[in-house]
């Protein structure tokens, strides 16, 4: 559970999410929002398909790709998963990103599940994985800024 392995924060405007509200959010947004550093100290910020498992954030993604090659350079990553619908929900996740090349197909399945049939979801996942080599990123939550702003 959310509140067992990470501690939250209050946003100064509205009610913090519970930890098993956070979860439930997580499971209920098909799309995440990841936030990595430029090399020019600018944010990249790209939406991914993610997948909360196991007290982390999988998301799954391409070895080219501008957000990879900024976490190898620093794994320090911020990712938002928000219902952009009134009333907001949100929860800002901050953590450190570690890449994961083993038995990448099989867990970017698992995630594209979340939007697609299991068979459409191994046809993608092959897809992607004939063009670009794949990696799954980890987030390791260190720190969440939650509000829900539906407890007004």
């Amino acid at each position: 559970m959310v509140g067992e392995w990470v501690e939250t924060v209050d946003y100064p405007q509205a009610p913090r999410m519970t930890g098993e509200e956070i979860e439930s959010l997580m499971e209920y947004v098909l799309f995440a929002r990841l936030g990595t550093l430029n090399d020019d100290g600018t944010i990249h910020i790209t939406p991914v398909f993610f997948k909360y498992q196991q007290e982390e954030i999988h998301i799954a993604t391409q070895e080219p790709s501008l957000k990879i090659r900024n976490i190898k350079r620093n794994n320090r990553v911020s990712v938002l998963v928000d219902i952009s619908d009134v009333p907001f929900k949100a929860a800002l996740i901050y953590g450190k990103a570690e890449l994961d090349y083993e038995d990448v197909i099989d867990k970017r399945i698992e995630i594209f599940k979340r939007t697609r049939t299991r068979e459409e979801a191994e046809d993608y996942a092959k897809k992607l994985s004939s063009k670009w080599k794949c990696v799954i990123v980890r987030v390791k939550p260190e720190r969440i800024v939650s509000f829900d702003y539906s407890k007004f």
